[in-house]
Parts: structure tokens; sequence; C-alpha cells
């Protein structure tokens, strides 16, 4: 993306940062939404709404006055404030309070903000009145617009935010620890797929019900040249922040690729990629694995790679019981950020409601050179094709959390480093690296060095050699690695799978790393 083109997540974190902490007056006056006449609204009316619009052909949403949206670019959009007296539900007790994003350059499709109360909903009209906008601003000159970019929720006592929806059908939330991090989707289509753009279908519509404790339901109308869906995204705050989430999509066609929960995040660099990054920074990303909780009760982790172009890798897992972008690493001493703090960062887990069948966990991996791109994305992808007119019920739990709330009574995997291969004190032989990761877990507990555990590691593009497991001296963890030989593996990625086992008992979860020869070389070329 050129330099004067800020990144969708460069824009929405200034968006977020902008007046996210300022307090409410003791004395707030109540607000009560102002709109048009009130409509009946339930989430079965949303539903039949969206299926009655996958029959009819795909119409763009109109962009009011889209040269003044030009105009209004990341420097101008961040200078716009949403009052703070207008904000809805301010000063109701613990009602969280929501405030609307203003359009611009990076956010041009009209939102429309509706409130529900007792099965009514009534519109919140835009109006240039809502926003603090100074003088010379070009937002001043936005008449014509009938929607909102999107929308912020925020801690009825602090005013912190704590959630946000804003840009096709993009969401975050605070997570566990109040910084904001990876996203949610509603829905992706056709991501990565070698033959064609990607589509971003766009929430269009929100009716926005909230509750006496400071939770709140979003519904939402999903629309797109492919797809219509009906969404309900119910959100409470407690250790993180846990969405129960209900949706049906219809299709107006087939799509090749379609991607259910789908997440987005950004990894830069870590411990197994330090040799792609010019940066001082130890690590760099917001989430640094893929976790799968597979049908058969296997766990699978996937290291995150900054790849040299873009990478698509499906993991098969019918009847998958959980999957998420998590982030393990919690060691500030391992970003050295005091500014975005990195190792604050939530992961997110989803975990299925009911049996979602055949399929797989898909990741998809960006090359990408600056912390400001997203270039994560995984999804669960239902097996067989996709055709018009199919109906896609699904509903899953969402939770932003520290950890993965599915304890693991098995070993995890904390750290994977890669090095120059051999013995050191030895001359290093050429086109070998050696693979070192660290694991943890209860189920290690009295065991030592001389109890037999063994690495068992699986590759067919290279030799592996030297393997070793033990305890790491003074402290609670364990370290396997081995030498790998990929002199003669020419360009294509390696891929490897690896567990620790103990008189054929897996210790650990099934690690997934995905090599390049190329980034190899590289990291290689550095070693005196």
């Amino acid at each position: 993306m050129p330099p004067h083109r800020p990144s969708r997540r460069h824009v929405l974190q200034a968006a977020l940062g902008s007046g996210a902490f300022f307090l409410l007056p003791h004395l707030a006056r109540a607000q009560e939404p102002a709109g048009g006449e009130s409509q009946p609204f339930s989430f079965d009316r949303l539903r039949d709404m969206a299926r009655d619009m996958a029959a009819r052909p795909h119409v763009a949403p109109e962009i009011a006055d889209p040269e003044i949206l030009d105009q209004v670019d990341y420097d101008r959009h961040n200078q716009v404030r949403f009052r703070a007296d207008r904000s809805l539900w301010r000063g109701q007790g613990n009602i969280s309070p929501v405030q609307a994003f203003f359009p611009g350059l990076y956010f041009r499709n009209p939102v429309r903000i509706h409130t529900v109360k007792d099965g009514m909903a009534t519109e919140v009209p835009f109006s240039l009145d809502l926003f603090e906008i100074p003088e010379g601003n070009p937002a001043r000159l936005l008449t014509r617009t009938k929607g909102f970019a999107g929308f912020r929720v925020q801690d009825a006592r602090t005013g912190v935010d704590w959630m946000a929806f804003l840009g096709a059908s993009y969401w975050r939330t605070s997570g566990y620890s109040g910084q904001f991090g990876l996203s949610a989707r509603g829905l992706a289509i056709d991501t990565a797929i070698p033959n064609g753009p990607e589509e971003f279908p766009l929430f269009t519509h929100f009716w926005l019900e909230p509750a006496q404790n400071g939770d709140l339901t979003a519904y939402a109308l999903l629309d797109s040249p492919r797809a219509t869906g009906a969404y309900r995204i119910e959100s409470r705050r407690g250790n993180g922040v846990a969405q129960d989430i209900t949706a049906t999509v219809f299709l107006r066609d087939a799509v090749e690729r379609l991607g259910i929960a789908p997440l987005t995040s950004m990894f830069w660099f870590g411990k197994n990629t330090p040799h792609v990054a010019p940066d001082w920074r130890p690590e760099v990303h917001d989430s640094d694995g893929l976790e799968i909780l597979a049908g058969n009760g296997e766990r699978i982790w996937r290291p995150l790679n900054n790849p040299p172009g873009t990478m698509v890798n499906s993991f098969a897992a019918p009847g998958v019981k959980g999957f998420g972008l998590m982030q393990r690493e919690r060691d500030f001493a391992q970003y050295q950020d005091d500014g975005v703090f990195y190792d604050r960062r939530a992961s997110a887990w989803i975990t299925p409601r009911g049996d979602w069948g055949d399929g797989a966990v898909v990741l998809s991996e960006l090359r990408t050179d600056d912390e400001i791109h997203d270039n994560i994305v995984a999804f669960w992808q239902p097996a067989g094709p996709t055709a018009k007119g199919q109906q896609h019920d699904f509903a899953y739990r969402l939770d932003w959390v520290r950890d993965n709330p599915a304890v693991s009574p098995i070993a995890h995997f904390t750290a994977t480093r890669i090095g120059a291969g051999g013995i050191p004190g030895q001359p290093r032989p050429k086109g070998v690296v050696k693979v070192v990761c660290d694991f943890a877990g209860p189920n290690l507990k009295g065991l030592g060095r001389e109890d037999g555990l063994a690495l068992s590691v699986s590759t067919g593009q290279a030799q592996v050699s030297n393997t070793a497991v033990y305890p790491v001296m003074g402290t609670d963890y364990w370290r396997a690695l081995f030498d790998l030989s990929f002199a003669e593996t020419g360009t294509a990625p390696i891929d490897l799978r690896a567990y620790v086992d103990h008189g054929g008992t897996a210790m650990t979860e099934t690690l997934i790393l995905q090599l390049f020869p190329s980034q190899l070389r590289a990291l290689l070329a550095r070693t005196p």
C-alpha cells in the first residue's frame, strides 16, 4: 500500500485512539435517540430481509457526495469528533454509550444505525450536528449522506472504548486488557484466491439493543454482490469480551472460497522470523499462531509466518471444536513496545455451536514490510462446492481473552526459534538450520531428562537429524530441537509436523511448521 494511503488497520487504530479516553460528566443528561417512526424488529424479520435481498440482483450502495468524501482524508477524518453529549444512552446507568463514526475517504459506504427497544426499532439519522468539525474541514460540506461509517461502544463509567464496528464487516474489541488488536469479520469471500479479487461484504445496517448491565446486542444486515446475511452479535464483558454470534447467509451466486467466522490479524516478525525485518524490537505481531482443536481431540499449533509471497494453507478439521488466532507470548521484554503493548493483545478463540460438519480451517498469510498492515486471515471453509441459492446457518462463540478458554491437558509450544545448525564450536554445515521449540504443560510435572521423552518429526522435503528433548534447567519448561538440512530442497516451502512422545503417548500438541528455503538461506547468510 502506498505511503500516502494508510491501511484500514492504521485508520481504525487512529479512529479508536481519538476521543477514546474522555470522562463523562457526573450529571450527564440522558439522550433518547432522535429518528423517524419506529418499526417492529426481530431477528426473524432481519433474516427474512436478507433472504428477500438475496433473491434480487445486488445494488451497490449509493455514495453520496463522493467528491467531498475524497477530501476527508486520514488527517482530516482524524480531526472530526463525535459530541460526547450526543452519545446514545449516555448517562443511563450502566448502559454502554454508543458513538457513531464519521464517513470519509477510507469509509465511504453509508451505514444505517437503529436502536431497538421492546421489539421496536428507531433509526438514528445522520446529522453534522452530532460531530465537532473544525472550521475549514471539508467534512462540514457532507450534507447528502444518510449513513455513518460505523460505531464504537464505550464503558459507561470511564468513557473508554471496548468495541468498535468500522469498515466492511469488521469489528474489534478491547479484549481482556483494554488493548485493541486483531479483528473479526462477518464473512470472507474468495480470500487470496489466484484467479480473482477478494470480495468484502458490508454491514450496511445495524440495530443496537443495549442491556442494563452494559452488555450490547448488535444485529447486522450483510450485503455484497454474491451474499446477504443476518447477524446477531451478543457481546458481554467479564474476563475479556465474549460474543455469541448467530448468522444466516444466503448466496446470490457461487463462491470459490467461503470463509465462516473469519479473523484478521498482523504478524510482521517473531522468534521464528527475526531475519525478515530490520526493526529494533525483538517481535512485532498481534498474534503469533493459529491454534486448532480438531473434532478428534487433536490440538494443532501453527506458528505464523511473514512469507516471501502469499501463502494459503488448509487444515482438514471435520467437526472442528475450536480454532483461533492466538497471542501466546506475554512477556513485555520480548516486544519492548511501550506504545502499543503487543504483549497485551487479545487472543480470539472461535467455539462452534453444534456440528459444523466437514470442512477445513484455512490460513492465509501475506507478505508485509510493516506493522500497519493486516496480513493474516483465518476462517472455517465448509466442504463441498457452493451454489446460487444456498443458505448457510451457523452459530459460534467468540472469546477475546488472554489464554485459550479450552484449556489443554497436554503441553503446548511457547516459542519456536531458528538458527544455524550443527554443533557450537565446530564448523557449521552448509544448508542446515537448527529448529528449537520450547513447550510447557502440567502433564510434564515429575518427568526428567532420563524419562525417555522423544521428538517425532515428519517431513517429506528435508532431512532431520540431531533431535533432542530435555527440561531447561532452572525453569518450568522443556525444549525440543533438531537440525534440518534443506540444501537440496530447491525453492518450495518445507512443511513439518512434530510432537513430543512418551512411550506412545503424545505429550504435546502437534506443531506444524512451514519454512521457506529463501528465508533460511538469508538467515544463514548472516551467520559469520
